[in-house]
């Protein structure tokens, strides 16, 4: 039997369970390991024939060791051929609203704004899906995984899972020599797969059927033996020194073995003297030529990046191919007959020739219409030489790589920029750049970086530094390092001069500011952005435009105005008034002043960057706990909308899908409230723990679970992800300490849960937020020490109450009503339930509604209008999806109110 015949069974076996009859076939990830040599490749093209016999769309790349710093370059070999293939209407259609962000990464479009890289990946997903769903079954095959750039990878690992539930087969093959950033995908994809196969060297019989399909069945079994241990099973080593026997002319017999160790190291060291000696120096050139180009080899530009002629370069091609070093490609194109050689040229070449013939590559490989993207490889190998003109390739090919979703590798080209170095007027620029680059994936980089620029003694111009110590802040403050973000925007606006830029710098300090969970002046900051708010109205100035684009960096945009600063202001005057639990007509009031025409203004859009996603994302909020659930409808559904349309599928998208969550919850819609805020949750873990919206996400997860009924669930949910003190700076949605005291009132534990209450109430009251919609701490801390404490619990009830009036919110003032009656006699219980749900009943959250109306029920006991109060909780508790709720009613229903 073949040696590989396993391996190549397993193959057709999941190509086989692919294509079975009903078109019912499943998908499967099948991976080859193994060291060099070892015929993966052989396997892998076996496997490509078998899929295409069977019928499947194949789709086929692999990864180069000169190419694993182009983003995408597997993906596009894997993709772009056949979507290019495609009638418009299909392409369009398989597309779908993704175009925009898949199309430029594949190479399809030309690059736009900067993408967010998960939103790149995740429009990968769909359109390869769309893509099987329309050209069943799908093969994709990649060869050298292992020197597959880290974009392609990041997403194969992610797909290889989507894959089963698809008729799509997955075969890779790699060595195990990944790169240390990627050795997390590595195992990753390793522990996916269906099929793993570790190839391992050929025994001596299997080298012996080589050595006498080489030279002859005449072959000693000595000198075949001899063989084997010389190259160790190694079939790519076993045919290279089979090569070489043949080229040398020496007998297969036994007496030969003893020159059989030298010819192995020769064929085996492929040095510089090897490859002159066998091909000669102009062959040898352009060999060095075609390995700066890797894979997918045009022979035109290897002739030029070798500076040969058309009849030489031919010359060049032929004697290469007689020596089995290239053959051809599809599409005229040329390869290395094994990675091996295209390694062993590379590194036989001086290293001042290598250098020297990758800055001409770079020039060449632009100029041959390849684009930035492709010739910026070269330029990282070159070596810095203070080039203006490099400085400005790279800082443009970074922009191009983030206009794909790409930043690491923008921000290789912004460091090789600063390494060159650049004109001491432009590296503060550069370091701006590089800050912004980093912003979506790397907020430590971006605080560096940006520092750097800020302190660079050749300065920033004007325009830019108000935005770097923006975006500076921005990144301290998704990194929970609020009260430095709002110290830097202080800093800052005291060094700049009156106008725009100052006043933009100022607005920002209130915002940061207005997210701490700690304040030791917060009625005075309340009374200054108030101030502040009236001075604007007075300010009478030219604005000119800053103008941005992107998550991260400035390109043309949307325009920083007087009206956008009072919009923003307005929304932070709303938000402080809501925290305060103001009159919530006066909160109303200012937020449709932040809304010209009933809709958000550009300068607060949500993919506008002047101000962040914190303005809208406050905004609605402030509508929400003020029971205008229709307007906070609006804007939630618009971010929504717009992150998926951009493509920003990280951090922007969670917090939209958390706030959409908070809207469910509070209109009592629990089953969609969950999905939403588990989508949240699976985006914020994707960004790393202890983010802001990660404590949102489980937080909000939590109080939904535990209103579900699913109480132990919420208790593990909170105890996994590390819900408890030490709490964050930024405040969390729910408050973080009032939460967690309800959580263990729930477990039992009243008098930690009284203990944590009271020093979150303490905390809030300092700051001057009583909110009780957000923190209800007051009712749930007259619960905890009711059993105690009793006159107590009355007071902090009614408390509780008092600041839910002053509001005048009927949800807040229903909610505190219930808890209010959970502490006191069934008289008074029976009427301050009766009050609270007539204020329910006019408020959009069922879900307290259903409780009000429950708890009437139970305390009525046999009144005859228990039973009807309890078969309208239990009607409303089944709608809402609060199925502990529900289970309560119905008992009590069950244990004899009156029929």
């Amino acid at each position: 039997m073949h040696e590989r015949e396993a391996e190549l069974r397993s193959a057709g076996e999941a190509v086989g369970m692919l294509t079975r009859p009903g078109g019912a076939g499943l998908g499967e990830l099948l991976v080859y390991t193994g060291a060099a040599g070892l015929g993966k490749t052989a396997l892998l093209t076996e496997a490509r024939r078998e899929a295409r016999r069977a019928g499947c769309t194949v789709l086929s790349a692999r990864g180069g060791e000169r190419r694993r710093h182009e983003p995408f370059h597997v993906v596009r070999q894997l993709v772009q051929p056949v979507l290019a293939a495609l009638p418009d209407a299909e392409r369009a259609q398989v597309f779908g609203p993704w175009e925009d962000i898949v199309g430029p990464a594949v190479g399809l479009l030309p690059p736009g704004g900067q993408l967010d890289p998960q939103g790149v990946r995740d429009g990968l997903d769909f359109v390869l899906t769309r893509l099987v769903q329309r050209r069943p079954p799908v093969a994709v095959i990649v060869d050298d995984l292992h020197w597959s750039d880290p974009e392609s990878l990041g997403w194969l690992a992610g797909f290889a899972l989507r894959a089963r539930e698809l008729p799509a087969l997955l075969v890779l093959a790699c060595r195990d020599e990944f790169p240390d950033d990627a050795l997390t995908l590595q195992h990753d994809l390793l522990r996916k797969a269906d099929r793993r196969h570790d190839l391992r060297p050929l025994q001596p019989a299997s080298v012996a059927r080589l050595v006498r399909a080489a030279l002859g069945a005449g072959a000693e079994d000595a000198f075949c033996r001899h063989v084997w241990a010389v190259t160790a099973g190694n079939p790519y080593e076993t045919t290279a020194l089979l090569r070489e026997v043949r080229d040398q002319r020496l007998e297969p017999v036994e007496e030969s073995t003893g020159q059989l160790r030298e010819l192995a190291a020769t064929a085996k060291g492929m040095t510089l003297r090897h490859w002159l000696a066998k091909l000669g120096p102009t062959a040898v050139r352009y060999a060095w030529a075609a390995a700066m180009l890797g894979t997918d080899i045009r022979p035109d530009l290897a002739a030029v990046i070798c500076a040969q002629g058309p009849e030489t370069a031919a010359g060049s091609v032929r004697q290469l191919r007689r020596h089995g070093v290239l053959i051809s490609a599809p599409g005229d194109r040329l390869e290395f007959v094994h990675p091996l050689v295209a390694t062993s040229i590379y590194q036989s070449m001086p290293p001042a020739t290598r250098t020297g013939m990758h800055g001409v590559a770079a020039v060449e490989t632009e100029n041959a219409g390849l684009g930035l993207l492709t010739a910026s490889r070269h330029l990282l190998e070159t070596l810095p030489d203070g080039d203006g003109a490099t400085v400005g390739k790279l800082r443009a090919a970074a922009r191009e790589h983030l206009a794909i979703g790409a930043p690491e590798a923008a921000q290789r080209c912004l460091r090789r920029a600063l390494s060159e170095p650049p004109a001491d007027e432009e590296r503060a620029a550069l370091l701006y750049e590089l800050g912004c680059s980093a912003l979506l994936t790397d907020p430590a980089t971006t605080v560096n970086q940006l520092r750097l620029a800020l302190a660079d003694p050749h300065g920033l111009d004007p325009g830019l530094r108000i935005d770097a110590t923006f975006r500076l802040a921005q990144a301290l403050a998704h990194s929970n390092r609020l009260g430095e973000a709002a110290a830097v925007c202080a800093e800052e606006a005291a060094r700049t001069l009156p106008g725009p830029g100052r006043l933009r710098l100022e607005v920002a300090h209130f915002m940061f500011a207005a997210f701490q969970s700690e304040d030791a002046d917060g009625p005075g900051r309340s009374r200054r952005l108030e101030e502040f708010d009236r001075m604007l109205e007075t300010v009478g100035m030219a604005f000119g435009d800053l103008r941005e684009d992107g998550p991260a960096a400035p390109a043309p945009g949307a325009a920083f105005t007087h009206d956008g600063l009072i919009h923003a202001v307005a929304v932070l005057r709303c938000w402080d008034l809501t925290l305060r639990g103001a009159d919530r007509a006066e909160a109303i009031a200012l937020a449709e002043s932040a809304l010209p025409g009933g809709r958000l203004p550009h300068s607060l859009g949500w993919t506008n960057t002047v101000w962040g996603f914190e303005l809208p994302g406050i905004l609605g909020i402030s509508y929400l706990y003020a029971d205008r659930v229709d307007r906070a409808e609006e804007l939630f559904t618009e971010a929504v909308r717009a992150y998926e349309v951009a493509g920003w599928s990280g951090g922007h998208l969670g917090f939209a899908y958390l706030l959409t969550g908070m809207l469910r919850f509070r209109c009592g819609a629990l089953a969609e409230a969950e999905d939403y805020l588990r989508r949240a949750l699976r985006l914020a873990e994707r960004i790393g723990p202890a983010t802001p919206l990660h404590w949102d996400a489980v937080g909000a997860l939590a109080e939904t679970l535990a209103a579900r009924g699913r109480v132990a669930e919420a208790l593990e949910l909170a105890r996994a992800h590390g819900f408890g003190p030490p709490y964050p700076t930024v405040m969390v949605l729910p408050d973080a300490p009032t939460l967690y005291g309800r959580l263990l009132l729930a477990r039992g534990d009243a008098p930690a849960a009284a203990e944590t209450l009271t020093a979150a109430g303490a905390a809030l009251d300092a700051r001057g937020w009583r909110n009780t919609v957000w923190a209800p701490w007051l009712g749930h801390l007259a619960r905890a020490v009711a059993a105690d404490a009793p006159d107590r619990a009355r007071d902090l009830a009614e408390e509780g109450v008092r600041r839910a009036r002053e509001s005048g919110t009927d949800s807040a003032i229903g909610t505190a009503l219930r808890l209010s009656a959970t502490v006191h006699d069934r008289p008074r219980a029976t009427e301050l339930l009766g009050q609270a749900v007539r204020h329910l009943e006019r408020s959009p959250a069922r879900y307290e509604h259903a409780l009000a109306l429950v708890d009437l029920g139970e305390v009525l006991g046999t009144a005859p209008a228990a039973r009807t109060a309890l078969a309208r909780g239990l009607e409303l508790a089944a709608h809402c999806g609060a199925d502990g709720l529900a289970t309560r009613a119905g008992a009590l229903l069950r244990a004899g109110a009156p029929g």
